[in-house]
């Protein structure tokens, strides 16, 4: 089997007192999009914020093609090739829907590139180019969700890190979101998706994890969690 493109080992996060994750473990292969499972406040999105850099592990190691990256600065992760859509999209609510999307490239100078996966950001979400010149804070919340994804997608990663990407969004635009998710990996881009909608995120995941308190309880094939009992209770409204 290929090595895993992620691989966590044993990871220890703490917020000041609190012992946020309690030695998570888990990999993700090239290709594959997994998820992470479980209630608010499980430590689904500290486990990305820890990956991304932007919180440092107390230990444990977080190997990205076989290099440690564990409390490595975020704009280093970047440039490795992992980007995060952040959870409420978080983009810059000043700046225009071009501007967003610039700076989701900051990290290249291979201008004909950018160029290129602009036309390709483009292509994907039309309605970013429609708006292009508008000012980020005033698009919809499933545009910014749109906008948030196209910034990250500029800086061309190999791991796309997505955190709640239907959050608060109408169900159909949450369908169209996990259209374009899908697309994004059948063009090669490997996903590890946190999402509370957990009927979505496993019918498209080819495995998942399931985090209890800081804690992986549960992983295994997403089709096969999807059809389990405990899992329906629990996470799939019965």
């Amino acid at each position: 089997m290929a090595e895993p493109m992620l691989k966590i080992d044993n990871i220890n996060v703490y917020y000041g007192a609190i012992h946020a994750l309690k030695g998570i473990s888990l990999e993700v292969y090239p290709g594959e999009i997994v998820t992470l499972i479980g209630a608010n406040g499980a430590g689904k999105s500290t486990t990305l914020r820890t990956i991304s850099g932007l919180l440092k592990p107390k230990d444990g190691s977080i190997l990205f093609e076989g290099k440690n990256i564990a409390g490595v600065k975020a704009h280093k992760i970047v440039n490795e090739g992992i980007s995060q859509v952040p959870e409420g999209r978080r983009v810059f609510a000043e700046m225009s829907v071009m501007e967003n999307l610039e700076l989701g490239a900051f990290t290249r100078k291979d201008k004909d590139g950018i160029k290129k996966d602009l036309k390709m950001v483009f292509e994907r979400f039309p309605r970013l180019e429609e708006r292009k010149k508008q000012i980020a804070g005033t698009l919809s919340g499933g545009e910014q969700q749109m906008l948030a994804m196209g910034r990250a997608l500029m800086s061309r990663p190999k791991l796309l890190l997505l955190d709640e990407p239907s959050m608060g969004l109408a169900p159909l635009l949450i369908k169209e979101i996990f259209h374009i998710i899908e697309d994004i990996h059948k063009e090669g881009t490997t996903i590890l998706l946190v999402e509370q909608n957990a009927n979505m995120a496993l019918s498209i995941a080819n495995r998942a994890y399931v985090l209890e308190t800081g804690r992986i309880t549960i992983s295994g094939d997403a089709k096969k969690l999807a059809a389990s009992e405990d899992i329906r209770k629990a996470y799939l409204g019965g």
